[in-house]
């Protein structure tokens, strides 16, 4: 069953109950206003009869259309002939309060009639019974029943009609929504987009759909392009090897010195290639089952500033290390920084140190070396970007892409700054963490 089924449904029943209850309340209200003006007048003629009850055997009434019998003690009858039963004879004796009831009697032609009445004792004994036919009310609550009946129905597909209408009204965004994901599905194309008009819950919806679709689309565009770049990255260093194996298969020709320097490429290129898969496996990797726990962050660069002496033993390292606690990932933290400490080892071959500063959650290294050009700041954390001053280094451009990937997945920042004396700073904060 469909929503808008449901709610068509759901709105009719909701009527339905209303009505059904407003139409008994009516009824009864209507039922019983009808019957207190009949025992209201009925009980005046019988109130006057208890004082006078000789206006009975008279004939005497102010009150046409009503049927007066006195009923003795003994059970003697005068007046209009009434079925007398033993409820009646009860009253006349003492036996029994008077009380007001419906009973069902038959006139000359046999024709049963509904009639209205009131036995009242009398003071001295003996009772006096007034009925009044009450056909006509009967007539008038059938009648009632069938407009009461008629008006729910009425009301009920009414509320049938509009409860489709307004559902489909009202569901028409969501509608829109579903034949969207569908077409997106079908196509792949997340460049779909859902109109989307006013301020209520399901514009709402319709905008995060559009947001959703937009971030979605923006994803793929980024999986496209980080493929197309792993690509032609991968194939340089493929095309190398291939090259130079080409060329060792001609072994014989070749004198010793060149052999080594086309083993020592090819050495150079596997080995570049190796830390190329690596940064794409931190990058495709994230933080995805890694569990987070306290982290010792200054004895975390401590011991990779110790990796930088052993990897740059020609470089001058300077550290200052406050006791920080943060919470992370430890592996993912420990490349961040290796990967902020060998960027700033790379470009250090003045022999000035490389400053590397821990305080407030904040990792700070500073480096003396050439600086990052103004043009080149807004870009040296995008994956594969390299700086044209860095084309003849060695690297994969995705070092500095990968610690802003772990800045921001620990809350945290990385920033690039020029301090005074040249250089470079790059600030890596988790003060988020």
């Amino acid at each position: 069953m469909t929503l808008r089924v449901r709610l068509t449904i759901v709105a009719a029943a909701v009527v339905a109950v209303v009505v059904a209850a407003a139409s008994v309340a009516t009824y009864f209200v209507m039922r019983h206003e009808l019957y207190a003006q009949v025992d209201t007048t009925i009980g005046k003629h019988a109130s006057l009869l208890q004082r006078d009850p000789g206006d009975v055997v008279s004939g005497i009434s102010a009150f046409s259309g009503d049927y007066a019998t006195l009923l003795g003690p003994s059970g003697a009858i005068a007046g209009d002939r009434q079925p007398i039963d033993d409820v009646a004879r009860a009253v006349a004796r003492g036996k029994r309060k008077g009380l007001y009831r419906d009973i069902t009697a038959q006139d000359q032609s046999r024709q049963p009639h509904h009639l209205r009445q009131v036995v009242a004792p009398l003071a001295g004994g003996g009772a006096i019974v007034v009925s009044r036919v009450i056909d006509y009310i009967d007539h008038d609550l059938e009648r009632l029943r069938l407009i009461l009946i008629l008006v729910s129905l009425g009301a009920v597909a009414a509320a049938a009609i509009a409860g489709a209408l307004v559902s489909r009204a009202t569901l028409a965004p969501v509608l829109r929504l579903t034949a969207a994901a569908e077409r997106v599905t079908r196509t792949r194309d997340p460049s779909e987009r859902v109109p989307t008009s006013g301020g209520g819950e399901l514009a709402r919806l319709g905008g995060a759909f559009n947001t959703m679709l937009g971030a979605l689309e923006e994803s793929l565009e980024t999986q496209r392009r980080f493929v197309a770049d792993a690509s032609h990255e991968l194939r340089t260093p493929l095309t190398s090897i291939a090259t130079n194996i080409e060329v060792l298969k001609e072994a014989e020709r070749l004198d010793p010195d060149q052999r080594a320097r086309l083993f020592g490429d090819l050495e150079r290129e596997a080995h570049e290639m190796r830390d190329l898969i690596t940064a794409l496996l931190e990058l495709a990797r994230g933080d995805a089952n890694l569990e987070r726990r306290p982290v010792q962050l200054d004895e975390l660069v401590e011991s990779v500033v110790d990796r930088a002496r052993a990897r740059f033993p020609e470089v001058g390292w300077e550290e200052r290390l406050e006791p920080t606690e943060v919470e992370g990932v430890p592996e993912r933290l420990e490349r961040a920084v290796w990967n902020l400490l060998e960027n700033a080892g790379k470009w250090t071959t003045n022999g000035k140190p490389v400053e590397v500063r821990l305080a407030g959650r904040e990792l700070t290294v500073r480096d003396h070396g050439p600086g990052i050009a103004p043009e080149d700041r807004e870009h040296v954390f995008d994956r594969f970007y390299r700086a044209s001053a860095a084309r003849s280094l060695p690297g994969s451009g995705l070092g500095l892409a990968i610690v802003r990937e772990v800045a921001e997945a620990h809350g945290g920042t990385v920033t690039v700054e020029e301090p005074p004396g040249g250089g470079a700073l790059l600030r890596l904060s988790l003060t988020k963490s």
